[in-house]
């Protein structure tokens, strides 16, 4: 039985149809009133693999459309009536019916592929894990993670870095580790390679630097939980005091992978004074928000350029990420110059944080105001984002 749907729902149906581009292979949409979304695609029986990223992909855009709170994409191998096939269909087994186009599923059905709620399992031997995300690339998103880790490693944090950007690891660089061949222990799990107090793992050390990775959607995923689950990063005795995941830039699957199946404690969205990176910071905090991942706050990078006379330079503009943060509701962690130090620290491996100069005072207090924000979560709700039209 069709069932009327509310004009709400109708206009986020519409609305997710138009961020997909009404494909043929989007065989039906469901919305609930509370938001959640059932996405109906045909799967191509003969390419499994292209097919789950397709599911992943639309799961990504159907998250970002307003209104709309979880989402799940369900694969059917069944084409619709009418509709052109490369490849000869095999009549529908005993008991099972074709899904076409506008139909609804029922609810026993629909229900197996509600989204549940998100991960809390924590994973042996690691205590809290801190998402570093941006939603758009070159915003200087894994030099403050490397040097967040480094500063938290100072202060005598056992400390953890996970470099989940498999298209372009930057860890290995920034850490001088580049060379390095992770062990395996006697469980065959991996052993993170350790520097400036940091244990580290990132595709870049099992991979060679010059080959390109092409891997899709669920190869993606696999090799992050891999390298999350099946690695020795501590034991329940002497845990992970911190990991810190380097996220890749954007909000596609290897993000929603992370905010949803990986028992996250807290993310920081890093975002240059520039509009056009600002506009993102919310695509960002929509996403974390959708997985009730708590946003800790923003941290703004390429903030000024200080010349020697002591005169400051916006050259990226001034004030976006304040603005941005209290549009959001969110606390502005701290603002980080463009200082060369910084960057000679990330080309030569040795990370600012892990010195004694000025930038590294800079990232020292960026570290305690994380480390104060992580522990307020303890003991108050973490802040509501708040999403202005």
């Amino acid at each position: 039985m069709f069932r009327g749907k509310s004009r709400q729902t109708d206009k986020v149906e519409t609305a997710i149809r138009r961020a997909l581009g009404a494909p043929e292979w989007l065989q039906g949409i469901r919305v609930k009133d509370d938001g959640s979304v059932t996405l109906i695609i045909e799967a191509d029986p003969e390419d499994m693999e292209a097919s789950e990223t397709r599911r992943v992909e639309a799961e990504a855009r159907a998250m970002n459309v307003k209104g709309v709170g979880d989402v799940r994409a369900m694969l059917t191998a069944e084409r619709a009536q009418g509709a052109h096939s490369t490849h000869e269909e095999a009549p529908p087994r005993a008991g099972t019916q074709r899904v076409h186009k506008g139909a609804r599923l029922s609810e026993e059905a629909v229900s197996q592929g509600e989204p549940g709620a998100p991960t809390t399992e924590k994973i042996p031997g690691i205590s809290r894990i801190l998402v570093v995300a941006s939603a758009k690339g070159g915003v200087g998103k894994s030099t403050v993670a490397v040097n967040l880790a480094a500063a938290f490693a100072k202060l005598g944090l056992k400390t953890g870095l996970l470099d989940a950007d498999i298209y372009g690891p930057s860890a290995p660089t920034m850490l001088g580790t580049s060379d390095a061949q992770p062990a395996t222990n006697a469980e065959g799990k991996l052993v993170p390679v350790e520097a400036h107090g940091i244990h580290s793992l990132s595709i870049g050390y099992l991979s060679d630097p010059d080959a390109p990775m092409i891997w899709r959607g669920p190869i993606v995923m696999s090799a992050i939980t891999q390298m999350l689950n099946d690695a020795a990063w501590g034991t329940p005795e002497d845990p992970l005091d911190l990991l810190i995941i380097d996220t890749p830039p954007g909000t596609g699957d290897a993000q929603l992978t992370i905010a949803q199946r990986v028992p996250v404690t807290a993310a920081v969205l890093v975002t240059t004074p520039q509009e056009v990176a600002l506009s993102d910071v919310r695509r960002g905090a929509a996403m974390f928000a959708k997985t009730a991942v708590p946003v800790l706050g923003v941290i703004e990078t390429m903030s000024w350029f200080e010349d020697p006379a002591g005169n400051r330079h916006y050259l990226m503009g001034e004030g976006g990420g304040r603005r941005t943060a209290d549009a959001l509701g969110l606390p502005l962690l701290g603002q980080l110059p463009i200082l060369n130090e910084i960057r000679e620290g990330g080309d030569t491996g040795k990370p600012a944080a892990a010195g004694e100069t000025e930038s590294a005072k800079l990232f020292h207090e960026l570290s305690r105001n994380v480390a104060l924000n992580l522990d307020s979560l303890q003991t108050k709700p973490a802040p509501e984002i708040v999403f202005e039209d």
